[in-house]
């Protein structure tokens, strides 16, 4: 399993019976997590410090609770890139940290590859975008939430990166990739977080199972003649790692060659020092 590390301003301090305790900079919070199903260990002093928790609605959905008065959002930091974070609805907080082992990966060949081109879809708020950025490249970056778009150019605000060669785009990332393809333009490299299910925003519908493959075998038709890296994030849905490998196998192995690594990624408990999994990751590189 490929580990999240070098957080400074992140902690997973505690995991258990359905839940998880997090530092993020100087604020705790509980979150639930479906993965973590084994007892707490309950010895930090951290959980007399929680700010607010996320409680799940017997009705669906939930929302947040608070033991005190924390800001809408406020900043955490890693390796000198400031990422914006708050309590948003359905338990999330506006970044993944465990991603962060994939950011080191991919900025690794980014500094590699001088001049790359770099397209990333679903792009959420940005931390793919901020390390390649960092990093060297020219980056393209799709999602299908205005808001996160929003949210993602704030995050390379503050990491003084609004200057550099970046294209934050609102759209459905199905209907840009078709679009790409028709104006001829090439990537070096991709990245793809995709939701289970989701809404572009025209209504576009999206579900993992069936639309996955088909959008990995057009992004293999975006690459260059000498692509870098392939990154497929999988979370929610739970697709395996050798799923992930079978799909770039068929697609962008068979006509690139190179190298796949499939594997879980996860997050050190720092109380107990065990290993809390969140999803998979599908990487091809030349």
């Amino acid at each position: 399993m490929w580990i999240a590390k070098d957080w400074d301003e992140y902690e997973l301090i505690d995991a258990g019976k359905g839940k998880k305790l997090e530092r993020w900079g100087n604020k705790h919070l509980l979150r639930p997590d479906p993965q973590a199903i084994w007892p707490f260990d309950k010895t930090s002093n951290a959980w007399g410090k929680i700010d607010a928790a996320y409680k799940r609605s017997s009705k669906g959905g939930g929302e947040w609770s608070f033991n005190r008065e924390i800001p809408e959002t406020w900043n955490i930091k890693r390796k000198g890139l400031t990422y914006k974070v708050g309590t948003l609805g359905f338990k999330h907080t506006g970044l993944f940290p465990e991603q962060a082992v994939n950011w080191d990966w991919m900025s690794d060949l980014v500094k590699q590859n001088e001049g790359m081109k770099v397209l990333n879809l679903f792009a959420y708020t940005g931390g793919a975008t901020l390390a390649c950025l960092k990093s060297g490249a020219e980056v393209v970056h799709v999602d299908a939430s205005k808001g996160m778009v929003e949210w993602a150019k704030d995050n390379a605000k503050l990491s003084g990166l609004s200057d550099e060669p970046v294209r934050f785009i609102v759209d459905d990332c199905n209907k840009f990739v078709q679009r790409e393809l028709r104006r001829g333009n090439k990537y070096k490299g991709i990245i793809m977080d995709p939701p289970s299910y989701g809404r572009g925003p025209s209504g576009e519908a999206w579900k993992i199972e069936d639309m996955l493959y088909d959008l990995v075998e057009l992004c293999s038709q975006l690459l260059d003649d000498e692509p870098v890296f392939f990154l497929i994030n999988s979370y929610t849905t739970g697709l395996q790692p050798q799923t992930l490998t079978n799909i770039l196998t068929h697609t962008v192995a068979s006509k690139f060659g190179g190298k796949i690594e499939s594997d879980g990624i996860g997050l050190e408990v720092s109380s107990s020092n065990l290993i809390l999994p969140c999803g998979s990751s599908g990487r091809w590189q030349a």
